[in-house]
């Protein structure tokens, strides 16, 4: 029977064992730890690269605004250029999360799924069958494979 004062030797073979042990865990811990660093350094990278990205996309905004507070009353070549100008932005912003695997989620007619959409609000349309998309309200979007955001949408109901 043991005792708790008893004194239990442990043999070199098992001794051996354990410093092996633990020789390893301390190897795997230094590089594990190695392997952090490099993450958040790659991590802060690509978080620097979306800033400055997102920077050009607020310098774009700021000469928009810059050109339209310095010109209260603006010619009709600039009204006639704004949906244009406003749009490469919006194209340049699409870009960027493109490139992140961000992408908009794309619908095959106007059959309601209900893993890619969210019902808003329904109106009334005899001439079509109910849960039938009357109107996207909201662009929906996916990263990678999985849903971001829904697509949010109007839907027809009978009465």
């Amino acid at each position: 029977m043991n005792h708790p004062t008893e004194n239990h030797l442990i043999s070199s073979e098992i001794l051996d064992r354990i410093l092996n042990k633990i020789g390893t865990l301390l190897k795997q811990e230094v590089s594990l730890k190695q392997t952090l660093r490099e993450q958040d350094s790659q991590n802060q990278a690509a978080n620097e690269e979306l800033f400055l990205e997102l920077l050009e996309v607020v310098d774009a905004l700021d000469f928009l605004m810059e050109y339209m507070a310095n010109n209260p009353d603006p010619s009709p070549q600039f009204i006639q250029r704004l949906p244009k100008s406003v749009g490469s932005v919006q194209k340049k912003l699409l870009n960027i999360l493109g490139k992140r695997q961000v992408t908009p989620i794309e619908l095959e007619g106007n059959q309601l799924d209900f893993e890619l959409c969210k019902v808003v609000d329904r109106e009334i349309k005899p001439d079509q069958p109910p849960q039938t998309i009357t109107k996207v309200v909201r662009q929906g979007f996916r990263v990678n494979d999985k849903v971001l955001r829904p697509i949010e949408v109007i839907t027809s109901k009978l009465e």
